[in-house]
């Protein structure tokens, strides 16, 4: 069931490129993917969230979620994520703290060559205290994430693709093998209004998560350098195997240049 709905979404999300209008759809916040953009010569992208994902489980909320960006010239992108975790359980005890921080750079190689965008983003994320490991809200031992993504426009729809995997940096620290796989779409229905949406596939090995999730979004710029960021989804199989049954995105995107100015999106 997981691969027919897999499969089925991504058709759903192919099948788009032939709505009309012009597109300028993205990865990255409020969609898991990652896309192969960077915010441009000493300009900042800060976002802040709120992200919900409930489970039959428990459930777990990053409130707020840190995820800051700057750009070092046109294709480098320094970054920093992490999240503030709240989270529930039946016949357990409410947990909180801060879980593992991911500061990273991403570097686009291939710059609009033939229309395509293939950027890497080596990102380091720490291991959790113990006490927050115990709990759930963090992962033990530092681990290396490797990912790839890649953009082109196909007809009026921005495609992006991102594929990665976990590494444990040393197995002694109790760090565990991760994959992740996620396709996005975008489409610019107005100037200020952008709708998005994504199938995203997270699979440790020997561990949880094993999830296979769709969701939609969008984002909305309400005023200069600040930009609404919603997406909600859940999982193809439901809460039967554990998965969400509901995860969302809730927050604000500013953009600012070295200045402290506020920009538009293209600028």
């Amino acid at each position: 069931m997981r691969h027919s709905g897999f499969h089925a979404a991504l058709a759903l999300l192919i099948a788009c490129m032939f709505g009309p209008a012009r597109a300028r759809g993205q990865g990255g916040p409020p969609l898991l993917t990652n896309d192969a953009g960077t915010p441009g010569p000493e300009t900042w992208e800060i976002n802040i969230a709120a992200m919900p994902v409930l489970s039959q489980d428990g459930h777990a909320y990053q409130v707020p979620q840190f995820d800051v960006n700057y750009g070092v010239g046109a294709r480098l992108q320094l970054t920093l994520e992490i999240p503030y975790v709240i989270a529930t359980a039946p016949g357990q005890p409410r947990a909180n703290g801060w879980s593992n921080a991911l500061p990273g750079v991403k570097w686009r190689f291939i710059d609009a060559k033939r229309g395509w965008n293939v950027s890497v983003f080596p990102q380091l994320a720490t291991g959790g205290a113990s006490g927050d490991v115990r709990s759930g809200i963090a992962s033990a031992g530092t681990r290396i994430l490797l990912p790839l993504e890649i953009q082109k426009n196909v007809g009026p729809i921005e495609l992006n693709a991102e594929v990665g995997y976990f590494f444990p940096f040393h197995e002694a620290m109790q760090g565990h093998e991760e994959r992740i796989l996620g396709f996005a779409a975008g489409h610019q229905f107005t100037k200020k209004l952008e709708i998005i949406g994504e199938v995203y596939n997270d699979s440790a090995m020997g561990a949880l998560p094993h999830d296979t999730t769709w969701d939609a979004g969008g984002r909305y710029e309400f005023h200069k350098g600040l930009i609404w960021l919603f997406m909600s989804g859940r999982s193809f199989t439901g809460a039967a195997n554990g998965e969400p049954t509901f995860l969302g995105y809730f927050g604000i995107q500013i953009l600012l240049d070295h200045n402290g100015r506020s920009l538009h999106p293209d600028q």
